[in-house]
């Protein structure tokens, strides 16, 4: 809906300001760098520390406790990322760092019951489900209705003790050597997380939904949630993983999933995080898609004091097609970041980034998307589009769409937008008898509406939708005139 409001650019990257305009340049002074950096540096320490209890646990396999070792020689190498980092320097860690460090490794004692979990999103419906508190399974939590023999959903840390050998070939293979720190954290101290296998040929009807709910008392608790998905040739399924709090405890979530899509497959991957306003989210998609493959992998951000997502999506095989979608929608001091790179690895494929962001008060939005097309990946076709609506003058987008192309065969195009309603819009709807309040929601409404309106899973769709209405409609400085 560009003509809501106001296109101010169409770039890779341009100076930062008020409201109407991208964000790119403006990063602090060199004092600030520093500052993060030392921050960094002095919170290592607790992580290195604890990190030997870990590595005595006795129920795990050697090859796995290596893989650990070494992902912890990796943090040591990277530490945490700061605003020298040019991939972070929008997304300042340093309260992460000063954060208190309390892993989440053993079980803690909580009473959720079922019905609270059905107050969830997507929660009160049927179908199999897997239920994680604070980073551990919960069986009495899960079901496993409705699934198609042979198709296997549960945990993974319980796979991994039952068949490791069966895990080792997948886990850790997209993500390779860690690109940051919070990565490598992930891979030395995750506890838990969903294991799903959808066998060749195989439709699952219900979505399986994925629930990682932090219920921690108190500020410092720290989850690795591991997901670990693997979709067979000619398969179907819609995968629905939520990150969600019982509190509003400053907490710190790092989470890590490693999706693999066979031949043939039809795979929707849907991420919601809605944590506390005080949390820290962190987490990493590892996508791997094959030939002739359709992949949907939308993102749904309304939590948490500092979200971030990497999106790290290769497209392994030809002619497959590949849509990312995602919202956005922050207030407060919030900041959402997503990062991706889309690895155009084969020829013939199609992918479509679609993100968009609705910021009020004193929020940050963080863009930073690049489609990558390799040597031989002819007929690429491309599109990146991000675009940001700011309803308040102090509110903040910095995006940086970007394309690095080595074949010269190919249709890539990617822009990004940062604006305001435009009065215009608001006026011709005040002429058909709209007041402006509500002609504001309308068409904040329809903003969100364009990302919502791509995810296929009919019920998930309506559920979103509703819920970001209902968001709007309880924000009344979110729809105050401006």
């Amino acid at each position: 809906m560009l003509g809501t409001f106001r296109d101010c650019a169409e770039i890779c990257g341009c100076n930062v300001g008020s409201a109407g305009r991208i964000g790119a340049g403006h990063i602090g002074s060199k004092g600030m760098m520093i500052e993060t950096a030392l921050e960094s540096s002095k919170g290592l320490e607790k992580y290195l520390q604890r990190f030997e209890r870990v590595a005595e646990t006795g129920s795990q396999p050697q090859w796995l406790l290596e893989s650990r070792r070494s992902a912890m020689d990796r943090f040591q190498k990277l530490g945490l990322p700061t605003l020298q980092h040019e991939d972070w320097r929008y997304t300042n860690l340093a309260p992460l760092s000063r954060m208190a460090f309390k892993p989440a490794w053993e079980p803690l004692p909580c009473d959720l019951e079922a019905e609270s979990l059905e107050k969830l999103l997507f929660g009160d419906w049927d179908g199999p489900c897997l239920v994680f508190l604070n980073g551990h399974y919960q069986p009495s939590l899960s079901c496993q209705n409705g699934l198609p023999a042979q198709v296997q959903v549960g945990s993974l840390a319980a796979a991994l003790r039952t068949e490791p050998e069966r895990i080792r070939p997948y886990l850790n293979r997209l993500v390779g050597e860690p690109e940051n720190g919070l990565i490598a954290l992930n891979q030395a101290w995750f506890t838990d997380g969903a294991w799903i296998w959808v066998p060749a040929n195989t439709r699952v009807e219900k979505p399986i939904r994925i629930f990682h709910i932090m219920t921690a008392s108190g500020d410092g608790w720290t989850s690795f949630p591991r997901n670990l998905i693997v979709v067979g040739d000619q398969a179907q399924v819609t995968l629905l993983e939520s990150y969600v709090s019982s509190g509003g405890h400053r907490y710190f979530t790092d989470a890590l999933t490693e999706l693999f899509a066979g031949e043939g497959s039809q795979v929707e991957h849907l991420k919601f995080q809605d944590q506390s306003r005080e949390a820290f989210h962190i987490a990493s998609l590892h996508a791997s898609l094959g030939r002739a493959c359709r992949a949907l992998i939308h993102s749904f951000a309304l939590g948490s004091r500092l979200s971030r997502y990497n999106l790290r999506v290769r497209l392994a095989g030809e002619g497959l097609e590949a849509i990312l979608n995602g919202l956005y929608l922050t207030r407060g001091e919030q900041l959402a970041d997503h990062h991706m790179i889309v690895e155009h690895a084969q020829p013939a494929c199609a992918s479509h980034e679609y993100f968009n962001g609705i910021l009020d008060d004193r929020s940050r939005g963080v863009f930073h998307g690049r489609i990558l097309v390799r040597p031989g990946a002819q007929k690429t076709d491309a599109k990146q589009t991000n675009k940001n609506l700011l309803l308040s003058d102090e509110a903040v987008a910095y995006t940086k769409p970007q394309l690095e192309i080595y074949a010269d065969d190919v249709k890539c195009t990617h822009g990004a937008t940062v604006g305001q309603l435009h009065p215009e819009a608001i006026f011709y709807l005040r002429t058909r008898g709209i007041g402006p309040e509500t002609a504001r929601r309308m068409l904040i409404h329809a903003f969100a509406g364009e990302i919502i309106e791509r995810v296929q899973s009919e019920p998930a769709r309506e559920v979103l939708d509703r819920l970001v209405w209902d968001r709007l409609e309880a924000s009344p400085h979110l729809l105050a005139g401006g």
